[in-house]
């Protein structure tokens, strides 16, 4: 083992944890020499020879190693990665923005370098999945991979089921304990998940997908009547990322699910994270750890930056080697949608309904929808409507609604709630 020396472009709350961790840690030769900053004002623990406001106090100093980067703003980050990578220095980075964006870019730009970027700690927490993925599943075909990899919202829907608090205190709380951030929307809506379901495309089947092209639905738009639905049919709520291989073809999306307590992510709970993998030979395999905090993601850096005193790199078997599937977003998937009003969606775009309930104040249908559809579809992006991905129920598999009779239905509702609020005005 080499000794390694460290520059530090941030000292968040990440970048504090890995600094402890590297400092508690036995079994590692190698230390923070400068840390870049962006505010020098600040008050820190540290002295200040530690600090610099200049990137090239790091980037260009020829006895620093290893460049560890734990900033906020992911073009910014691309730019000090890129630097680095071109000055001969190897990279460690946790920010799951810039490298699901630029993943191809970037893999290209090891290649053509000679020099590693690792990121564990972008994705799941303490959780070594990308290592995993890599190494173990390197040669074997998966079929599936699904998980929890927020855990902000973990911990929020924790609260919810077993507590009985509202959102916005399980927010406040999971902000208090520095699981969420003070601007809660990344987490909360889903592209913090989505960033990393993007990037374990590459680890788990070999193809690069933009996160744009994945479905992302959130966690914020939860209400009352959803929470009392899947209480009635003894279900949980959480954040699920998944992708699936299908005749040829891969598909994944990230959804609110409604989950049955004998599954796999029944059992997680708070900040915990957890990754499924099932592989044509090793059938399912569970994964669990701490996905939100300081010193766990600080953990999975420093990892990465003792796996760099080894010359380890990522090396891509499955996008080398297989042929490349494609990522489509043909698939449909069975869905819950809750909404306040007959206008807030459109039934014409369901390709079949299992089941309904419409009332004035709050109604909902379960139905098929193709993913594409969905991605298009205005009304998601409507504050009203809640989308849950749905479990198959045996007493609703024999049903199939006609979709022309509910927008009659639908129709008659409309006219009743307008002139209901005609006599209330």
């Amino acid at each position: 083992m080499k000794h390694i020396n460290i520059g530090l472009f941030g000292f968040g709350c990440v970048g504090q944890g890995l600094y402890e961790t590297i400092n508690n840690s036995k079994n590692f030769s190698g230390e923070v020499t400068k840390i870049c900053i962006k505010n020098p004002d600040k008050p820190r623990q540290l002295d200040d020879s530690f600090f610099t406001v200049v990137p090239s106090d790091i980037l260009n100093d020829a006895h620093i190693d290893v460049v560890v980067e734990l900033i906020d703003d992911a073009d910014v980050a691309l730019d000090i990665v890129t630097q680095a990578l071109k000055n001969g220095k190897s990279v460690v980075t946790a920010n799951k923005k810039m490298v699901a964006e630029n993943l191809e870019y970037l893999v290209e730009l090891q290649k053509e370098t000679g020099r590693a970027i690792l990121y564990e700690g972008a994705v799941c927490g303490s959780i070594p999945i990308i290592r995993t993925l890599e190494e173990y599943f390197g040669h074997e075909p998966l079929n599936e991979l699904k998980g929890i990899f927020n855990g902000s919202t973990n911990y929020i829907l924790t609260k919810i089921f077993e507590e009985n608090i509202d959102y916005e205190t399980a927010l406040d709380q999971a902000q208090a304990l520095g699981f969420a951030e003070s601007d809660p929307r990344l987490d909360v809506q889903g592209y913090d998940a989505k960033f990393k379901l993007s990037i374990l495309l590459t680890h788990a089947f070999g193809i690069h997908v933009p996160p744009s092209q994945i479905v992302n639905l959130g966690i914020d738009r939860l209400k009352p009547s959803d929470l009392e639905y899947a209480r009635d049919k003894e279900l949980q709520i959480k954040l699920v990322a998944k992708a699936v291989k299908s005749e040829g073809q891969v598909y994944g999306f990230v959804i609110p699910q409604f989950i049955k307590a004998e599954e796999s992510l029944a059992g997680i709970q708070n900040e915990f994270n957890a990754v499924s993998l099932t592989g044509e030979f090793c059938d399912e395999q569970l994964f669990i750890g701490k996905g939100a905090g300081s010193l766990p993601t600080g953990a999975a850096v420093l990892s990465d930056i003792s796996a760099l005193s080894y010359d380890y790199q990522y090396e891509y078997k499955k996008h080398y080697n297989l042929g490349k599937l494609p990522f489509s977003n043909d698939p449909s998937i069975q869905v819950y949608v809750s909404f306040n009003r007959p206008l807030d969606i459109n039934l014409q775009d369901f390709e079949s309904l299992k089941s309904k309930f419409f009332c004035f104040e709050q109604s909902y249908v379960v139905g098929n929808i193709k993913l594409s559809r969905l991605l298009k579809a205005s009304w998601r992006e409507n504050p009203n409507v809640n989308i849950i991905v749905q479990p198959t129920f045996d007493q609703e598999e024999n049903q199939r609604l006609s979709i022309e009779e509910l927008e009659l239905e639908v129709s008659d509702l409309r006219k009743g709630q307008e002139i209901l609020e005609k006599i209330s005005l």
